[in-house]
């Protein structure tokens, strides 16, 4: 039997976690104080899913299954009793949440979690009247639920092992990212990296006269979707003043000295939700005046802040590296987080910047850490530095096993974070190594560091004969990951040349390498195919170098490569126009060899490398590679000398002779590679 998860709450948060459950297939009820408020949950449940109708990511049938799962009470008691997981999704407000959790406590079962969607405050202060708050756990969704991945899973005090490793397995099982928070904390991971950020930008304001028009101008022009104070409206002032309020009381009374947010919410300035914040708001979207200058302020200014806190966070036991990392990526949607940021700069240039900042604010929340003071970051961040012993839970649950929901769900699952980006397999004699970053398949130093590594394992193979590249899904690769952090130019540069040398290495492969290509083969994606020796692709895919479109050229042998292959002419019409064309195009302009059917081009790339390993002399391929290769840049008649040289040393080998007698005898040849 299928178990039932109960929500108290049916605002944002409430209704989108409840939808969540719905759509991997578990049952839900909801609870609010009116049979009003529960009829716009479930008018907003209802349009989110004519949404994804709309998109095909499900049909109208599964639609009403989904609706069905779903069921609405007024009643807590109704909502709690029988239920496997309740999870709270009220209001902000300790002594509601405190109050709630100990009548869910007398509704349900005794085996039941009692979960709480709480942004900021402790686990163990909503639980500390419960009279068993071993099955109190917080399970922290991010707005909105049904989009966002990331969920974290936080140990109160008193939260049992048991209890906790289960609530970590749901969120796995409903299709998210689940992150551990060992140690109780007010903000947890995400909010907590954000709390001095928060203040920082208000302080902007207040002590440096900053228009946030003008530094949100900034944070966009860095690449991020959204601006500081943009976002703050889209979240809600009134939340924000809520956490810093609770962050004065439990972190530091720095964050109680910010007025300017205090101010806004006074005048019912709330953001999105009132229609004006920093901003007046209409259909969804800010009105933001025009920029008059970018401000006195870099990245590295946000950057250290985070670093900072960040450091703080698993020097005290909350959260582990790779945990932050993952967590400030997926709840805030960027591309890289603190710990990232901090393997791209000294030690000694982030405390600078620290002590600046301090020296700006006299706010003591923005001194460098002890670990920062010490020179420990990177130990600390790498794991090598000894940390502070886990918080381990009192008391031990007597909850069943969580029963998963039968039958295939809506909502896919996810494995593991640290799963790989790149995925090579072995089918006979030949290698198929698959992109698999995303639905763009984009091109980043993990992805660069996996590739080399699997080019690497299958570089001295005897067996294998060909290798095959892919992308997962419909896309080749769209090119590389740009929004990376580069702290110095000379970083970029060689991130340039980290890509040339892995790509120069699948092009020196002593066997024959092909590019499968559909969908996006923009960028490094397209450098990644001209470092294969041939091109199969459909006619519907985009290949190009969009490179001057972005301030930048190609950086991974594109300028040197696409010459080499079609001439000068109409290379530099390609990488000077960034015009993209299609692979019927490419196979027209001789840069791809073959085309397919997109539902074929899997079977028919696997076939030829197929053919290609059964029916071609390793040594010869290898010898051959060689000779086009060195052609580019010899005249002919040392062209001719190579040939010939390579031709007598041939015959030495077992290959010729198996050839020659296999095409006398009329059989299929079996080459031994020697």
């Amino acid at each position: 039997m299928t178990m039932k998860i109960g929500v108290v709450g049916s605002g944002q948060m409430g209704h989108g976690i409840a939808e969540v459950f719905a759509l991997s297939g578990f049952t839900v009820t909801v609870s609010d104080v009116s049979d009003d408020v529960l009829f716009k949950a479930r008018q907003a449940v209802s349009s989110s899913l004519e949404r994804m109708v709309k998109s095909q990511k499900i049909t109208p049938e599964k639609k009403e299954e989904i609706l069905a799962r779903i069921n609405y009470t007024t009643s807590v008691k109704d909502c709690a009793q029988d239920a496997g997981v309740v999870i709270e999704a009220i209001p902000e407000v300790l002594e509601m949440k405190v109050a709630l959790f100990s009548q869910v406590e007398e509704f349900a079962p005794s085996g039941c979690i009692i979960a709480s969607n709480s942004s900021n405050i402790r686990i163990s202060e909503i639980a500390a009247n419960m009279k068993d708050p071993s099955r109190a756990v917080g399970l922290h969704f991010f707005n909105p639920p049904v989009v966002l991945k990331l969920v974290e899973v936080i140990r109160g005090e008193k939260t049992s092992e048991d209890v906790f490793e289960k609530a970590f397995e749901l969120v796995k099982s409903i299709g998210k990212v689940p992150i551990r928070v060992m140690k109780d904390t007010p903000g947890f991971v995400v909010n907590r990296v954000n709390a001095p950020e928060s203040l920082f930008f208000c302080l902007l304001i207040e002590k440096m006269s900053f228009r946030p028009e003008d530094v949100d101008a900034f944070a966009r022009s860095q690449g991020l979707p959204m601006g500081p104070y943009e976002l703050m409206d889209y979240v809600g002032l009134d939340t924000l003043v809520h956490s810093l309020d609770y962050f004065s009381k439990e972190l530091s009374p720095d964050y109680g000295t910010c007025k300017t947010y205090h101010n806004l919410v006074a005048q019912n300035k709330l953001g999105l939700k009132s229609g004006e914040g920093f901003y007046k708001w209409q259909d969804g979207k800010a009105k933001i005046p025009p920029s008059t200058g970018l401000p006195d302020l870099t990245l590295m200014d946000i950057l250290a802040i985070e670093v900072n806190e960040a450091s703080k966070i698993v020097d005290e036991g909350i959260a582990s590296p790779s945990d932050i990392e993952t967590g400030v990526k997926l709840g805030m949607n960027r591309p890289f987080g603190p710990i990232s940021v901090a393997e791209g700069l000294s030690v000694a240039e982030i405390k600078e910047k620290l002590n600046e900042i301090y020296d700006r604010t006299g706010l003591d929340v923005f001194k460098p850490s002890s670990v920062i003071e010490s020179g420990r970051l990177k130990e600390v961040f790498a794991g090598i530095a000894e940390k502070p012993k886990e918080t381990k839970a009192v008391t031990e649950s007597v909850t069943e096993p969580i029963p998963l929901p039968a039958g295939e769900p809506v909502a896919a699952k996810v494995s593991e974070t640290t799963d790989s980006l790149v995925k090579l397999s072995v089918e006979g004699k030949v290698a198929t190594l698959r992109l698999s970053n995303g639905k763009n398949n984009l091109i980043n130093a993990q992805v660069l560091s996996e590739m080399e590594s699997a080019v690497e394992s299958i570089a001295s193979s005897g067996e294998i004969r060909v290798l095959l590249i892919k992308g997962a899904g419909e896309v080749f690769s769209a090119g590389a990951e740009l929004s990376q952090f580069f702290p110095r130019a000379v970083d970029f540069m060689n991130f340039s040349r980290r890509g040339q040398a892995v790509y120069e290495r699948i092009s020196n492969l002593p066997f024959l390498s092909i590019a499968a290509i559909d969908g996006y083969a923009l960028g490094g994606g397209f450098e990644l195919a001209l470092a294969c020796d041939i091109r199969i692709s459909t006619e519907r895919a985009l290949i190009g170098f969009p490179e001057v479109t972005r301030g930048i050229v190609p950086g991974w042998g594109g300028t040197q490569r696409l010459p080499r292959l079609v001439g000068q002419g109409p290379a530099s019409y390609l990488i000077l126009t960034g015009e993209r064309i299609t692979g019927k195009r490419a196979h027209e302009m001789g840069i791809v060899s073959q085309l397919s059917m997109p539902e074929n081009l899997d079977r028919d790339a696997l076939d030829l490398a197929q053919n290609i390993a059964e029916n071609c002399a390793p040594v010869s391929v290898r010898m051959a590679k060689e000779l086009i290769r060195s052609s580019a840049g010899a005249s002919l008649q040392s062209g001719l000398e190579k040939e010939s040289t390579a031709m007598g040393l041939l015959f030495a080998t077992d290959d010729i002779k198996e050839g020659v007698s296999a095409f006398l005898q009329k059989r299929k040849v079996e080459f031994k590679g020697n």
